[in-house]
């Protein structure tokens, strides 16, 4: 939780005028008593209704000025506990947005959005209390002891029973109640990854009519989360109802021995009606700090958590500062390269080596699971190699900051994905400053500028979340065509031309190589249609280069690529394409 405290620094002067208006405000609610006491033992008896009148007039103006310190200070501390929560939450994101896949994969993305949201909140909500609550309950359990001692110090007895007695059940509450809280955060990721995959896979549950297995998914999560909340507030339930028993006997105690010493004379009625209530100020004190106590345990999981995204290290980082610099553009070399997937026993990739240039498109065809995504996966640093090198244009990519890695790199992924906005802001994503020409150029190439011409309002056509205003394969050719604007030094085709028909495959491969001739690229496909003109073509199998050259080459030399052309072509294809 400390670990967190630095977020406030940018707030050191709210949050210290905070505090000084709390403390006013303090000092203004222990005076109220005090002042009534007077009026109660002079003014009454005396009749003195001048007196009365000039001491409830400062009582008024107290209150007035206690009221106002009390607003000011809680507006402070409000902007105080939304900036460090800001500030904390965009610290989170830049982290996450700067994970490997690796790391991903490891804390899950639905903890990720919990952690960014719901924990952050929990965290957020901590400081706000102890901004309220850091200088007025300490100063009202203080100054009402020093005062009530002050007023009555054999009738303060009664304090030194109903204090420890207090302390104990919040002790108790907080010792029961802490692991649950951390528990419920645990179970509320749960409950997101369920909704989450239900959400994203809605139409492959359809599909399978499987919306009844789903519901008892997720009741189970959900019936999971709630037990342990009603388990949390059965604890936090005992809490509030023996705090005022203890209250309550504490009043009829003060107030039976208060009447026996007012019988005595050795004791006023005014003083007792102040003593009374700097007790009940105690009282309530004690009581904020418990509102503390129950919040820690939960805030104190969350912030547990924020730190763990926070201070995970980073799987792949960068090792130099400086922009490094090369004569050669777009070459990429493969050196004995092989990569495992954490905890897995067999390597995904073994001892692969190749090499492609500016002007030559290389193409990887293989199996399901034969390693095709992972070895491009590569190239941008999604993971890092276990063994081997990967140049590019001469410098090991792992020598390379990032950021110009990633500049060099046009990846169209397997999976087409396009953001909310306009076709304008999706082709521009990948650079700021392009104009209409470079777009419609681009969109040219990748067959889609038929269909964005027809939509009513062009490349200003809004595209939804997740690009379901349109069929797959326009979203797939509207992300080649966002790769196309970038003009990167290297184009990474992961089976994005799996949504088009025959006749658009072929029409964009031809325009394709005949406009991008400076740049390197590398196809992967499952149809051999697709890679047949490819200059040269990786045979994958079982993470392993088992066949390499040209498509002719590899129909008489590879045996794993001819079973592939067998059953996607036939014979006369075959001997056509040869």
């Amino acid at each position: 939780m400390f670990r967190l405290a630095k977020y406030l620094k940018p707030y050191l002067g709210a949050t210290i005028l905070t505090l000084f208006l709390l403390f006013l405000q303090t000092i203004a609610n222990l005076l109220l008593p005090t002042l009534m006491a007077k009026i109660v033992d002079i003014g009454i008896p005396n009749g003195n209704t001048s007196y009365i009148l000039s001491v409830g007039f400062y009582m008024l103006l107290v209150a007035l000025l206690g009221s106002a310190f009390m607003v000011f200070a809680n507006l402070n501390s409000a902007k105080v506990a939304m900036g460090f929560s800001k500030d904390l939450r965009r610290d989170l994101f830049i982290k996450v947005e700067s994970f490997s896949l690796g790391e991903f994969n490891k804390l899950g993305t639905s903890s990720l959005i919990t952690r960014t949201t719901n924990d952050i909140t929990q965290v957020q909500q901590l400081v706000l209390m102890s901004l309220r609550m850091m200088v007025t309950a300490p100063l009202m359990v203080i100054g009402g002891l020093i005062m009530a001692l002050s007023t009555n110090l054999e009738l303060s007895v009664v304090l030194a029973f109903s204090i420890p007695i207090l302390l104990v059940v919040i002790g108790l509450v907080a010792k029961f109640g802490m692991p649950l809280f951390k528990s419920m955060q645990v179970k509320l990721d749960q409950l997101n990854l369920v909704l989450r995959e239900n959400l994203t896979g809605i139409r492959v549950i359809r599909a399978f009519n499987k919306v009844t297995y789903e519901q008892k998914r997720f009741d189970a999560a959900n019936k999971d989360l709630t037990s342990t909340a009603i388990r949390v507030n059965k604890i936090m339930a005992v809490l509030m109802p023996s705090m005022m028993i203890i209250l309550n006997l504490t009043s009829v105690a003060i107030i039976w021995f208060g009447a026996v010493r007012i019988e005595a004379g050795s004791f006023e009625v005014g003083s007792l009606i102040a003593f009374i209530q700097y007790v009940m100020q105690i009282m309530m004190a004690l009581v904020m700090v418990t509102m503390m106590f129950v919040m820690i345990p939960r805030a104190a999981a969350s912030a547990e958590r924020i730190n763990e995204v926070l201070e995970t290290p980073f799987e792949i980082q960068d090792h130099v500062h400086e922009l490094t610099h090369s004569s050669l553009h777009g070459q990429i070399v493969y050196k004995d390269v092989t990569f495992n997937y954490p905890n897995s026993e067999e390597p995904a990739l073994s001892h692969i080596s190749f090499e492609t240039t500016p002007g030559k498109i290389t193409a990887i065809i293989g199996g399901t699971g034969s390693g095709k995504s992972t070895l491009i996966n590569l190239i941008p640093r999604f993971y890092d190699t276990t063994s081997g090198e990967i140049l590019v244009n001469g410098v090991n990519i792992k020598d390379m900051p990032q950021e110009e890695l990633r500049n060099k790199v046009g990846l169209v992924p397997q999976k087409a994905l396009l953001f909310s906005g306009t076709i304008r802001d999706n082709l521009k994503y990948g650079k700021e400053d392009a104009t209409d020409e470079d777009l419609w150029r681009a969109l040219d190439i990748a067959q889609a500028r038929d269909f964005v011409s027809n939509m009513e309002k062009g490349l200003d056509s809004y595209i939804s979340q997740g690009g379901t205003n349109v069929s797959g394969g326009q979203k797939q050719r509207l992300c080649i065509a966002r790769a196309l604007v970038r003009e990167p030094e290297i184009y990474i085709f992961d089976d994005s031309f799996s949504a088009l028909d025959f006749k658009t495959d072929s029409a964009l491969r031809k325009a394709l190589k005949s406009e991008v001739t400076e740049s390197a690229m590398i196809l992967v496909a499952q149809r051999i249609s697709t890679i047949m003109d490819a200059d040269e073509i990786l045979v994958l199998f079982d993470g392993k280069v088992v066949g390499q050259g040209t498509h002719r080459e590899l129909l008489d030399t590879c045996e794993v690529y001819k079973e592939i052309a067998l059953s996607q072509l036939s014979k006369e294809e075959i001997e056509n394409g040869k």
